[in-house]
């Protein structure tokens, strides 16, 4: 049995197609863990068996990772937490607390790119996960994928409706490591059903890094008009953010330092996945 948390989004979505791919699994070996039983109904209907738990409720977690070969840990995103990260930090002990209970053989945790960082910022949720797994005597793997590509759908309106790409990511020309969904989703199923000991981190990125001009110039190729990446200037982030709804725009801004710094990057060289920018843009369109 794999228990699987987060596979109503994308990672987990797709980290449980490639599960189900497997000719030596059955689909009944695959536990979805879900707080909403009917969000996940496609995936019963698929197969997969629910259980359903609050992932703040280390009881509820035991039970779900009790009798599996291995578990995925994908901390709920959290893009305006509070100060302190009490929200992450209410699931990391729940966590742990499941996790040495129930001791599966093996487990997988989604971590990111830079969670070694002794800086804070957004991404210091995923450092602190890291940091209270570091001590729990199972084989664990911590995946550190890097920026997703997929996050520019939340730009592709600003897009068509005026050419123009709105970029935190600065200088324009400058190429940081960025994934595809899709690859954190299948390298995960690669690595659940490896067999290691101990501790260990995977980084990962796409076939090339990426820029925000590069992404204005695909998308220029796949709409047939001129799209232009145009700098959103830093003392204007927070009023941005507090507009979309965020009382703590600060983690998200220094999360977006740390990348125009260079304090968030890999440790080591990671590995590489398949699919690139231009066939990621290209799902994005179709579904916008």
């Amino acid at each position: 049995m794999w228990a699987l948390t987060g596979i109503t989004g994308q990672v987990g979505g797709a980290l449980a197609r490639s599960l189900l791919a497997q000719e030596r699994l059955v689909r009944a070996q695959v536990r979805a863990i879900v707080r909403d039983t009917a969000k996940a109904a496609t995936w019963a209907a698929r197969g997969c068996e629910l259980a359903q738990a609050d992932m703040t409720d280390a009881a509820a977690m035991t039970a779900a990772f009790h009798g599996c070969e291995g578990v995925f840990i994908l901390l709920p995103p959290n893009f305006d937490p509070s100060p302190g990260f009490p929200e992450s930090r209410a699931v990391i002990a729940a966590v742990r607390e499941a996790l040495l209970a129930a001791r599966p053989k093996r487990v997988v945790v989604l971590s990111t790119v830079g969670a070694q960082a002794v800086q804070q910022s957004l991404l210091s949720q995923l450092g602190l996960l890291e940091q209270a797994l570091a001590d729990v005597p199972l084989p664990i793997t911590f995946l550190r994928p890097a920026w997703f590509i997929e996050n520019l759908q939340w730009d592709i309106a600003a897009v068509r409706a005026s050419g123009e790409l709105p970029a935190f990511l600065q200088p324009l020309d400058r190429r940081i490591p960025m994934v595809a969904t899709e690859d954190v989703g299948r390298a995960a199923a690669e690595l659940l059903l490896e067999d290691w000991d101990g501790h260990r981190v995977v980084e990962l990125a796409g076939p090339a890094d990426v820029s925000p001009q590069d992404m204005a110039q695909a998308l220029a190729r796949r709409l047939g008009r001129p799209v232009q990446a145009v700098a959103v200037p830093r003392g204007e982030w927070e009023a941005r953010f507090r507009a979309q709804g965020m009382q703590h725009p600060l983690p998200r801004m220094q999360m977006l330092d740390g990348f125009n710094a260079g304090w968030l990057t890999f440790e080591r060289t990671p590995r590489r996945g398949l699919l690139g920018l231009e066939q990621v843009i290209e799902q994005l369109l179709r579904r916008a």
